[in-house]
């Protein structure tokens, strides 16, 4: 599993040219399942992610997590996250996650974030989204449930 954690002022996500997802001060991430993901190991990304400490505190030193701000969450789902590029110039996917078991690893994982964090916003799976945000920092980290 791989999560691309981005802190932002300001993020929003829309299909068809409608906004289904927006939220201010927080982290807009990006997720990608593979197959053999599970349920545990969505439990420590989130539990990883949700601990980070990438605020600012007053002394200006990254600190502070996301319920210390009161900050929220747009979570993305993003099979690309998982492009094989060791061939040629066009990217393979397939070491993302089956659509089906994707789609239920990122269901979980939205479900694990909204037990502890007020707003979480997300996007629609499988759809054409254009997401928008405004990257505080820039500060972007990325977590790969086979480096933790």
């Amino acid at each position: 599993m791989r999560f691309v954690i981005q802190r932002v002022t300001n993020a929003d996500v829309k299909v068809d040219g409608q906004t289904i997802g927006e939220i201010g001060r927080g982290f807009m991430v990006l997720i990608g399942v593979s197959d053999s993901d599970t349920e545990e190991i969505a439990d420590k990304m989130v539990k990883k992610m949700l601990g980070l400490r990438i605020f600012e505190d007053e002394n200006g030193k990254t600190n502070l997590s996301l319920d210390t701000v009161g900050g929220s969450l747009l979570l993305i789902s993003q099979f690309t996250l998982y492009a094989n590029c060791k061939k040629g110039n066009r990217p393979s996917f397939i070491e993302a996650g089956d659509p089906s078991m994707a789609e239920e690893m990122y269901e979980y994982i939205i479900e694990k974030c909204q037990e502890t964090v007020p707003t979480v916003e997300r996007g629609q799976f499988g759809a054409d989204m254009k997401v928008s945000l405004t990257n505080d920092g820039p500060f972007t980290i990325i977590l790969d449930s086979d480096t933790l």
